[in-house]
């Protein structure tokens, strides 16, 4: 069982935690990386992509010349697609591209990618992982305490954290997730991984207990 040394923010000393192995030291499934990655990015697609039919554009009420003898082709409106402005075949229409997979398969992406960054060397335990005030400049105090300053880095806080939340908008390389939003997509765009003490219970209880985030 594989142990991970903890951080502690607030002055004090912290003994080592051990890491649960179904979670941190689980196999690396690159496709099933990929398949959910890909499902959650579709799951974002606004979907909101139209073009106008035959139906939608003006015009076309009447025949833009008689039948026969013009020597042309015959033609019944001018919003046909081969006119210039005419309707659009097979265009695109507003549609969902959310898909789904398996609850395992989600469940064994997530693993896999905390496997991943544990394997690594980048994951980091902390405690004291909070804020009490709106100040961006304690939180670039807490990431050179946790020795990731200058990293693309994921902070995983156990329950809300306004404060926290809202101090670290500003610095485009972190981000702040609950325990309970961890997914596979924001694990894998951050170098570092950073869980609170705290959390760190929470997603083992609920990748155990088989839930996956929305």
């Amino acid at each position: 069982m594989a142990k991970a040394k903890v951080v502690n923010l607030e002055g004090g000393r912290s003994p080592a935690v051990a890491l649960d192995p179904a979670v941190f030291e689980a196999d690396l499934r690159p496709h099933l990386l990929h398949a959910e990655v890909r499902r959650q990015l579709a799951a974002r697609r606004a979907g909101t992509h139209a073009t106008r039919n035959r139906a939608a554009v003006s015009g076309g009420g009447a025949k833009p010349y008689r039948q026969k003898g013009t020597g042309r082709a015959r033609q019944g409106s001018i919003r046909s697609p081969q006119y210039a402005g005419g309707g659009v075949v097979f265009g695109p229409v507003p549609r969902s591209h959310a898909h789904k997979l398996p609850k395992k398969v989600r469940r064994a992406a997530l693993c896999s990618a905390l496997s991943l960054r544990q394997s690594e060397g980048a994951l980091t335990i902390a405690v004291g992982l909070s804020l009490d005030e709106y100040r961006t400049k304690r939180v670039l105090s807490m990431l050179d305490g946790l020795g990731v300053s200058g990293n693309s880095v994921l902070l995983v806080i156990p329950a809300a954290d306004l404060q926290l939340e809202k101090s670290a908008r500003n610095l485009p390389k972190v981000g702040v997730l609950r325990a309970a939003g961890l997914n596979v997509y924001d694990i894998l765009r951050h170098e570092r991984l950073v869980i609170a003490q705290e959390a760190l219970e929470l997603i083992g209880r609920r990748l155990g207990a088989g839930e996956v985030a929305p």
